[in-house]
């Protein structure tokens, strides 16, 4: 049977000067290969800290797999990647029961899912079923074959990769398998120094295969612990649920964001306010972080989808008109910055208090 994790398996917290140098360190190390993405390569740092799952999807050939492998390399732990394709079966995801002529007893193969860090390249490629192997997982961090529970060691993260789904021989992930994913983000195509740059740097040899790993499990472990420790206003909390909530009454959204949602998207904003050197989070992180961790989980109305309207651009809308706490009411569609008041000092910084 499984047991719960514990604050021992995490280890202590790091000092601000080494969480700095860790994270600092991962984020080079990436960089080597993944030239002008540095907002997007500390997204995903943030999302390995937060304990959750990255999806990465963009058109072929713009560095999504390089990503998802550059961030495996630069730690230290066990990594496994995954082919996914229509033939690809459950089983080779969490594992098979085979029986053994020599102990006359079934004995279990670990599947590809028990490791750290599990690169699935280009997700909807697989069958829905096979996509499903991976919904007890990536949600309650273990994996059950005939009827025996396996724990899945910390940190565990699945980084998948997609093409979109208008692609040729894809399959769009179900509502429920989105939902797992703590942030959705896409490469873009780089501007013309990075790409010029990309072409001195990857003309010879694959600088995938020259970057070595700069942190390990443990330490990984420890940055976990550091940020669980950031703290959260009230004030902040309650603006994570209006922000969510404001998705399930948008008139162009029948599908809004789950409870899941709400306490991914305050994980995320916790390590994104200890990557920036902060020990509280700021309304500005979850408002940063909305896009990516909010827009691939809501379904647009017919209306909206024949408007073209995106559910990155319905996000960004619920953003903008949302009050931030602590400010003065005001109309939605005054743009115009609010006025500091006077004596006024952070409330959102613990110190403070």
């Amino acid at each position: 049977m499984t047991t719960e994790r514990t604050w021992d398996e995490l280890g202590e917290t790091l000092p601000g000067d080494e969480f700095r140098a860790a994270t600092d360190g991962i984020v080079a190390n990436i960089e080597k290969v993944i030239e002008g993405k540095t907002a997007t390569v500390r997204l995903a740092l943030a999302v390995l800290l937060a304990e959750g799952h990255l999806l990465i999807e963009d058109v072929p050939g713009v560095g999504k797999t390089k990503l998802a492998k550059a961030l495996a390399k630069s730690i230290d732990c066990s990594v496994r990647r995954i082919q996914f394709t229509p033939d690809l079966l459950p089983s080779d995801v969490t594992g098979v029961s085979v029986y053994n002529q020599e102990t006359h007893d079934f004995e279990f193969k670990p599947g590809a899912v028990f490791a750290n860090l599990v690169v699935g390249d280009e997700i909807n490629r697989a069958s829905p079923k096979t996509q499903s192997a991976l919904l007890e997982c990536m949600e309650e961090r273990q994996v059950t074959v005939d009827g025996t529970t396996y724990e899945l060691r910390t940190p565990f993260m699945v980084v998948a990769t997609q093409n979109p789904i208008e692609m040729e021989g894809t399959y769009p992930l179900p509502e429920a398998q989105r939902d797992r994913f703590t942030a959705r983000i896409a490469m873009g195509y780089p501007d013309a120094g990075a790409e010029l740059q990309m072409l001195d740097v990857h003309s010879g040899e694959d600088p995938l295969t020259q970057i070595s790993p700069v942190s390990d499990a443990a330490t990984v472990r420890r940055l976990i612990a550091t940020v669980r420790d950031v703290h959260v206003a009230e004030p902040v909390k309650q603006y994570a649920v209006n922000l969510v909530n404001a998705t399930r009454e948008a008139p162009d959204l029948r599908l809004g964001a789950s409870p899941r949602a709400t306490l991914q998207l305050l994980r995320t904003a916790r390590a994104v306010a200890a990557l920036e050197g902060r020990d509280f989070v700021l309304p500005d992180d979850l408002q940063a972080l909305a896009v990516p961790v909010l827009a691939h989980r809501i379904i647009p109305t017919a209306d909206a989808q024949l408007a073209r309207r995106t559910t990155d651009a319905i996000v960004a809308d619920l953003v903008h008109r949302l009050p931030v706490p602590g400010e003065r009411q005001r109309s939605p569609y005054d743009t115009r910055p609010p006025a500091p008041e006077a004596g006024d000092t952070n409330p959102y910084d613990p110190r403070r208090r």
